[in-house]
């Protein structure tokens, strides 16, 4: 039994060798990164070459893009996951209970 413990805590630790360093990036960044590794892929038109992100946090169960950027995403208070995007720039969250609404809103420039 001791030698298989040992052998499976050195194989741990090898593994978190290999895993990359950076591994401190916020969830903002690796979900802006897939997004654009995403659209390298599109036939665009050339002029649209960066999307640009931000989260808008506010209490209640709505927050709204600011002009020009659309909701990619939203996230809600008390661990609601029920929720729906209205008229393309609003983020609804649909539980009686919520104290806050997050929409992740984004523009392709």
């Amino acid at each position: 039994m001791m030698p298989t413990s040992c052998s499976l805590l050195i194989a741990i630790l090898l593994l978190q060798l290999v895993i990359p360093g950076n591994t401190q990036l916020s969830l903002d960044t690796i979900v802006d990164r897939k997004i654009k590794k995403a659209l390298q892929g599109l036939d665009l038109n050339p002029a649209v070459t960066t999307i640009s992100c931000s989260s808008v946090t506010r209490s209640g169960k709505v927050s709204s893009c600011p002009q020009g950027m659309v909701v990619t995403g939203c996230a809600c208070g008390y661990a609601c996951g029920s929720w729906d995007v209205q008229g393309e720039t609003t983020c609804h969250c649909q539980c009686g209970l919520v104290d806050w609404t997050t929409a992740r809103c984004c523009h392709l420039t």
